[in-house]
């Protein structure tokens, strides 16, 4: 169960970066029906088949160049979600080893809303704010997958060797950074669901220079109140995106300052950690997130540089996933700690009780 539990956290990684891609070459309606394409299992191709999709959805033409981005990310949407259902069984069929199951199970659950998140997106037109929840969903899905192998590894570990207590398990002093971390995941789960909002509403190209967006360091004209409106109508077709040019502009410096908040926030705690940590089972995990920072940080700027290249924006996209799963190994890893010492603690009292006795 671990060994496909890690295949399906890499698996919904690829998800996401594919969903980026369909987002990127504006694909998000190659295929105006869900879960087919024009009514079809796959896009149409033939002239036949063209004809009748056509007439099925004369206001959408065939385009076969946007309707394959679409359909290969539904594809592996779909064996992502197979996958998921699978785990859940197996899951249920060994909860009496002691396996996790409640965790499949809710995850198999919120697969199914997800896959409901993908059909809104097509059926209303790229509406933001379901596509900016859709995009959330899949990080959502990434994450929850993540904890689930931790669980799992966990679990075959502790059933195959007893648990032996940590002599490198840190001073008491580092458990007071758990709310530290927890504040951290929360930012960086804000910062990508202002990523989400940017992309929905393409703003990524609302500012095309450094430091500066436009030539100033903050645009007179930014309209956060246009920009953050989360009471648009469903009904008109958002590809391309329907916000002003001063509504697009707030949204990504809104974007661009909160990725000076995080960064700002993780070197200061980070920096605290390493130094008043000596367990190289937590200095590993912080490595991990400050290199997944600075990656994304970085192609983040790049982005801008160079206009928005699609591989480095389907980067940026993926190392944002790869930046969440860090923050929460390093929860993972930082809450284990604790446990390993209390367990030491525990062990000194029971052979300090049999000595006395």
């Amino acid at each position: 169960m671990a060994n496909w539990a890690t295949f399906s956290v890499l698996l919904a990684i690829v998800v996401i970066m594919l969903g980026a891609w369909t987002r990127l070459v504006d694909a998000g309606l190659g295929c105006p029906d869900w879960p087919g394409c024009y009514g079809f299992m796959t896009v149409p191709q033939s002239d036949t088949h063209i004809a009748i999709a056509n007439a099925r959805f004369p206001d959408s033409p065939v385009d076969v160049a946007k309707g394959w981005p679409e359909m290969i990310h539904r594809y592996a949407a779909g064996t992502l979600g197979l996958v998921v259902f699978g785990l859940a069984v197996s899951a249920v069929r060994k909860r009496r080893s002691g396996v996790p199951f409640k965790l499949p199970l809710f995850i198999a659950g919120f697969i199914l809303l997800q896959g409901a998140f993908g059909m809104w997106t097509v059926t209303l037109k790229l509406w933001p704010q379901v596509v900016a929840l859709h995009l959330l969903g899949g990080f959502t899905t990434l994450s929850l997958l993540t904890l689930l192998v931790l669980r799992l590894r966990k679990f075959s570990a502790t059933q195959a060797t007893e648990e032996n207590p940590n002599p490198s398990a840190p001073r008491p002093h580092i458990a007071k950074f758990r709310p530290w971390l927890y504040g951290g995941l929360l930012l960086v789960i804000l910062q990508i669901a202002l990523g989400a909002w940017t992309a929905a509403n393409y703003a990524a190209v609302a500012c095309t220079d450094l430091p500066t967006c436009q030539g100033e360091w903050w645009p007179k004209d930014m309209d956060f109140q246009h920009g953050f409106d989360i009471t648009q109508h469903v009904g008109p077709n958002y590809l391309g995106g329907q916000l002003t040019a001063h509504g697009r502009v707030a949204i990504h410096v809104t974007h661009r300052v909160g990725a000076l908040v995080v960064l700002g926030y993780f070197a200061v705690l980070l920096t605290l950690i390493w130094r008043r940590s000596a367990s190289r089972e937590l200095r590993r995990p912080v490595l991990l997130v400050s290199a997944a920072l600075v990656a994304q940080i970085t192609l983040g700027l790049a982005n801008i540089i160079f206009h928005i290249p699609l591989p480095i924006a389907v980067a940026h996209n993926a190392m944002g996933a790869g930046l969440l799963l860090s923050v929460i190994y390093l929860i993972w890893q930082h809450n284990l700690l604790p446990q390993a010492q209390a367990a030491r603690a525990t062990h000194t009292t029971i052979m300090h009780q049999e000595i006395t006795a």
